[in-house]
Parts: C-alpha cells; structure tokens; sequence
C-alpha cells in the first residue's frame, strides 16, 4: 500500500496542509509544463489518462484498505483533471495560473455533472470522475478564452 499512497498523495503534496486538492493541482503544474515541453498536447493528454487509470486503481485499493469514501489526501485526481483543463493551453505564467484557477473553481464549486459524478459514483472511479469532468469544463472555458484572444 506504500506505491498506492504515494502516487494517490502525488508524492505527498496531498499531505500538505491547508487545501491538499489545492497543492494536489500546483505540483501537477511544472509535470505538466514538463510533458507539454516534451510532446505538446498528445503528451499532457496521453499522461491524463495513464493518470486517470492508475490514480482509478490505486484509489479503490486505498477506499477499500481504509475505508474512506474519499480520503482528502487524495490528490491524484486533481492531477489528471489540472492537465486535462491545461491539454491545449502552451505554458506560460498567465496561460497555466488561468488554467489552475478554473480546474480549481469547478473542482471546488462543483457545478452538474461534477456534482453528480461525486455524489452517484463511489470507488476509486468516483473519485476520479469528478475532477476529470471538472478538467474537461475547464478546458472548454480556457479554450474559449484562447480562441478570444486571452490567456
């Protein structure tokens, strides 16, 4: 259970205190800058799904080892919803601050369907879910932003 905590906690930033979904997103920033560097956005894309899979599996080891619903140390699906919003955005300070501060309003806010993937869906799947919709929100409002000329 020691690789399942340390990749849940993304190598503990979800320890951290005040906010662990908050610091969760900023230490997937300079990975994804990272990728994005490496191979655009077919790189930050393939990784969010290696991320979504392997947070999914390691995520229902940990609910059904603890028995928590959704451990707040968990973050490693504020990682795959943070690159999911930032596939498209090429990195820069204001480009990848936007992208952080939307993930993080609809991750927080959680607006329908966000609301309904973390009330109806339980497991390691459920708490994935939610933060990738809230990527994908994310990413339609920061794409529209780029298409109008912003961030």
């Amino acid at each position: 259970m020691i690789l399942e905590r340390w990749l849940c906690s993304w190598f503990g930033a979800g320890w951290l205190k005040p906010a662990p979904g908050t610091w969760g997103s900023a230490a997937s920033l300079p990975f994804g800058w990272l990728l994005w560097w490496l191979g655009g956005p077919m790189a930050v894309g393939i990784a969010a799904i290696v991320v979504f899979l392997v947070g999914w599996w390691a995520s229902e080891r940990i609910v059904r080892a603890d028995g928590l619903e959704d451990p707040s140390w968990v973050v490693i699906d504020e990682v795959a919803g943070q690159w999911l919003t930032l596939l498209l955005t090429p990195p820069s300070i204001i480009g990848y601050l936007a992208g952080f501060a939307l993930f993080r309003l609809f991750d927080i806010w959680k607006p329908w369907p966000v609301s309904w993937a973390d009330q109806k869906i339980k497991g390691g799947l459920g708490i994935m879910l939610d933060d990738v919709i809230a990527g994908v929100m994310g990413l339609i409002v920061i794409s529209l932003l780029h298409w109008a000329g912003l961030p």
